[in-house]
């Protein structure tokens, strides 16, 4: 009877292999195990500083034994060989969720605290995956059985506590597979509010300041709150809007960020309560798809301290990232939504993941993950992408500095 008949008793073996890293291994061992008739029924391998653990679930038939063949081999290559006889039946994957935590730093106390409330939700860690270690450590955590809710609910007292950034989402093919990021403009793809740039060249600096905060913390409603801004600058000359763009400046990581996208494959939309002079800079200069902004009504060259058509707030933006994703043929599920501002919740509340960027506590609390870094590019981290990725894809480039104004990027 053949070795690989169905009717010859087989054992099923669990073998794992530890030690140095080093070309071949893999290779060898299954070519090993192939002379000798085994099947793999499974197999997981990682390498951490170049050290390696392999595990292999294979059905060897009765009566044939590969320890000595296989020990032999571990020990020409240096390498730790341990057996076990497991239950044949495969292990049946259950609901999975991937837990992604962020911080500047990520202490043992601080990892023990997440997989505590891994633990406490019933989950089980299936896989851990250092994500980067600049400009902040992340690792993503693939957890099977956890139960949901509790785990959300448990790690939102972790992230405050120890001040991490953490964020759950389902581990599927629409996270594998997400295509697009809508973005905020002000104090999330750039650190400054475009309305207080124009209020200060135009010498209303401080009450648009007072007016933007408020209507970012939600305290009063944006759109009456933009028109009051808008109203300061009347009569002023449209070359204040070149002056303020000069002294526009990008968040840290932000080209970084876009041009990972870019390169990725995702559509990448600007849909700001700001203003269209500023958003088609952005999105020519960095390559973006789509972009939205409110207009300034001009007269004469000069600003009416008007504006001309729909107000951008709260729910025409949540109404445009449903209409993007319609115009690209992206389910929004696979649509990314990142902002700052209560004006920002419906859209964040419309896409698949919605993340607060540095954002009001009402956008935090309301959000599906949070990111408190001063780093845009650290959103990656959230998608899964490694630094590693990151910087492969820039090797043949030549880096661009994202500190610099953007008066030198847009020329």
């Amino acid at each position: 009877m053949a070795p690989h008949d169905d009717a010859v008793p087989k054992d099923t073996i669990l073998i794992r292999v530890t030690g140095p890293d080093g070309p071949g291994i893999t290779t060898d061992l299954l070519a090993l195990l192939a002379n000798a008739g085994a099947d793999v029924g499974d197999m997981e391998q990682v390498v951490v500083r170049r050290q390696l653990t392999l595990g292999l679930a294979i059905t060897v038939p009765a009566g044939r034994d590969l320890v000595k063949e296989v020990l032999l081999f571990g020990y020409e290559r240096g390498l730790e060989m341990n057996f076990e006889v497991v239950d044949a039946t495969p292990t049946r994957h259950v609901e999975r969720l991937v837990v992604t935590a962020l911080a500047p730093e990520l202490s043992p106390a601080d990892l023990s605290v997440v997989t505590s409330a891994i633990a406490t939700s019933g989950g089980n860690i299936d896989r851990i995956h250092r994500l980067s270690r600049f400009p902040v450590w992340s690792y993503e955590f693939l957890v099977e059985g956890a139960q949901g809710d509790k785990l959300r609910t448990d790690l939102i007292e972790v992230a405050a506590d120890r001040r991490i950034d953490i964020a759950v989402q389902p581990h599927g093919l629409s996270r594998r597979s997400t295509r697009m990021i809508v973005m905020d403009v002000d104090s999330t793809l750039i650190r400054d509010e475009v309305i207080d740039l124009l209020a200060a060249e135009a010498g209303h600096e401080a009450r648009s300041a007072e007016l933007t905060a408020a209507a970012m913390a939600g305290e009063i409603d944006f759109e009456t709150s933009l028109r009051q801004r808008v109203k300061l600058l009347t009569g002023q000359p449209t070359e204040i809007i070149d002056s303020a763009i000069v002294h526009m400046n990008l968040t840290r990581g932000a080209r970084t960020f876009a041009r990972t996208l870019k390169r990725l494959g995702y559509k990448v939309a600007i849909i700001s309560g700001g203003f269209t002079h500023f958003t088609d800079h952005l999105a020519k200069r960095l390559k973006f798809d789509h972009a939205y902004a409110n207009e300034l009504e001009i007269r004469d060259g000069r600003l009416t301290g008007e504006l001309v058509g729909e107000v951008i707030d709260a729910e025409a933006k949540a109404r445009l990232l449903r209409q993007l994703a319609y115009i690209e043929g992206v389910p929004l599920e696979q649509i990314v939504a990142v902002g700052d501002g209560a004006n920002d919740l419906p859209m964040l509340t419309a896409a698949g993941l919605g993340i607060a960027f540095n954002a009001k506590p009402i956008v935090a609390e309301s959000a599906d993950a949070t990111v408190n870094v001063p780093y845009l590019d650290a959103i990656l981290f959230m998608l899964g992408v490694t630094r590693e990725e990151v910087e492969a894809a820039d090797a043949s480039t030549t880096p661009l500095n994202a500190e610099r104004p953007l008066s030198t990027l847009l020329r």
